[in-house]
């Protein structure tokens, strides 16, 4: 294991949350505060070269991070304020401008966690305490939701060998004993097939990794 950065070094209350790789190679990654204190969390970029740039600030539960397939545009959720937003995404730069709301959630205690996007465009979305998985078209519109037996989905990603697999993340966090007795499935991951699309290949980081110090 290699340290790469610690862009939040000397903030005991505050901690890494989700990232992902954009189309160039670079690391994407957001932070929020333990207690979810507004505006506590960022988000950085992680340089070819190595260096960690600071994106944007002021976000809440920075969270799942996308960009559609032709690369001109980024997602981003943030689940403290129950957005999923774009923007417009520059990839020889990795600069992000028009910052605009897609989707806002209008229910207490359900909020966008982790996303994917597919080859069509289509973004999906876990909704944590919705208990569904949901699908957008890139203007925000809904064009298909999955409900799922457990109330909490955290994140979704497409694999399987052609990719059309949506592998959907749940937990078991915060939930009493009344509320695992009605889900005893919650904590487990879920795979869904027949979607009818392909999820977009992973990116790897492409920059610079720092040699591993000999030991002995």
């Amino acid at each position: 294991m290699r340290e790469l950065a610690q862009p939040e070094a000397g903030r005991a209350d505050v901690r890494m949350n989700d990232g992902a790789c954009d189309p160039e190679g670079r690391f994407w990654a957001g932070t929020m505060a333990y207690d979810e204190s507004p505006g506590a969390g960022a988000l950085y970029r992680l340089e070819l070269d190595g260096s960690c740039t600071t994106v944007l600030t002021g976000l809440t539960v920075a969270n799942g991070i996308g960009w559609s397939p032709d690369g001109n545009t980024m997602y981003l959720n943030d689940s403290g304020t129950g957005c999923l937003g774009s923007f417009r995404f520059d990839a020889a730069t990795g600069t992000i401008t028009d910052r605009r709301t897609l989707v806002d959630s209008d229910q207490a205690g359900v909020v966008p966690d982790g996303l994917t996007v597919d080859e069509e465009g289509g973004i999906w979305v876990a909704w944590w305490g919705g208990g569904t998985v949901n699908r957008y078209a890139p203007d925000g519109s809904l064009l298909a939701s999955i409900g799922l037996p457990v109330e909490r989905p955290t994140s979704c990603a497409f694999g399987g060998h052609e990719r059309t697999t949506l592998f959907v993340s749940t937990a078991r966090e915060g939930l009493d004993d009344a509320a695992l007795a009605r889900q005893p499935d919650c904590g487990r991951v879920f795979a869904i097939s027949g979607l009818g699309v392909r999820g977009l290949p992973c990116q790897p980081y492409l920059g610079r990794i720092p040699e591993v110090a000999p030991t002995h």
